[in-house]
């Protein structure tokens, strides 16, 4: 079995697969502030309550975009699993092409997202990912992924309204039973809910406009992605795992090659 991990700006996905099979997952929040025995013995209980031996766990696969979290995450790896983690980013095997202007620009999510859309969808595909930022990529038919749209997505927005205003509170984030709200919730319900399908209809009928990809799959994942892909008819499927299936892909293309991890390799630092 191999452990995949996502590590987001809001929570920490952890996946277990047995070949191509997920076995498990579970998340953590993503906390700057956990040291490495944290992070590894919170990682051991939750693997023991899902009936999976540390010694089960052949290989670790790691996509993060919080760095300052990644050096006591790794360390706890090593410590933890004795496995040395295989880091999406340079010299890991993709399989498809980056093509935009400056290619180190492009996340660790997205380069996963475009990876499991074309393996497992083929392309042209347009990959929505529905998390703290919600994200549009294509990848065109010869595996290049070469366009991208990057949006606030729905729990910032959220955040945003009960932070910066004097007088509405915090919501619960879910569609209201109508559009045509009569108070202050369920207002921002259909504010956050309807603009958020509101924009992914339009983001997506303009990007297949102007990519000439008229007719190309389009595949969502992320959290809060069923409420939106439930609702609009642009969104062909929602596959709620595609981040960590891609992990696990990426994982069975650099299985065979030595994990490189550059600064993480020392003990942990002070904290």
């Amino acid at each position: 079995m191999i452990l995949v991990i996502d590590v987001g700006n809001t929570n920490i996905t952890f996946g277990v697969y047995s070949g191509e099979k997920l076995v498990t997952s579970f998340r953590m929040i993503s906390q700057i502030s956990h040291t490495s025995d944290e992070y590894g013995l919170n990682l051991i209980s939750l693997l023991n309550l899902n009936n999976i031996k540390k010694e089960d766990i052949e290989g670790v696969m790691i996509a993060s975009v919080v760095p300052q979290v990644m050096h006591a995450l790794v360390n706890s790896i090593l410590k933890y699993l004795g496995k040395k983690p295989y880091i999406v980013g340079p010299g890991i095997k993709t399989g498809i092409k980056v093509k935009i202007d400056n290619p180190r620009e492009a996340g660790p999510d997205l380069i996963v997202d475009a990876v499991a859309g074309f393996e497992l969808y083929g392309g042209p595909v347009l990959v929505i990912d529905f998390g703290t930022a919600t994200t549009y990529i294509i990848v065109n038919e010869k595996g290049e992924f070469f366009t991208g749209v990057v949006s606030p997505g729905i729990r910032i927005s959220a955040k945003a309204l009960w932070e910066d205003t004097a007088k509405l509170p915090e919501v619960e984030i879910k569609k209201p039973e109508s559009i045509l709200a009569k108070e202050t919730i369920s207002s921002m319900q259909a504010g956050l809910i309807y603009g958020q399908i509101g924009q992914t209809k339009y983001i997506v009928n303009e990007m297949k406009k102007a990519s000439g990809y008229t007719d190309m799959k389009v595949v969502a994942t992320g959290g809060l992605g069923r409420i939106i892909a439930d609702e609009t008819e642009e969104i062909d499927v929602y596959d709620p795992t595609l981040t960590l299936r891609g992990l696990q892909i990426l994982y069975e293309k650099n299985r065979k090659s030595k994990p490189q991890l550059r600064e993480f390799e020392d003990g942990d630092r002070p904290e």
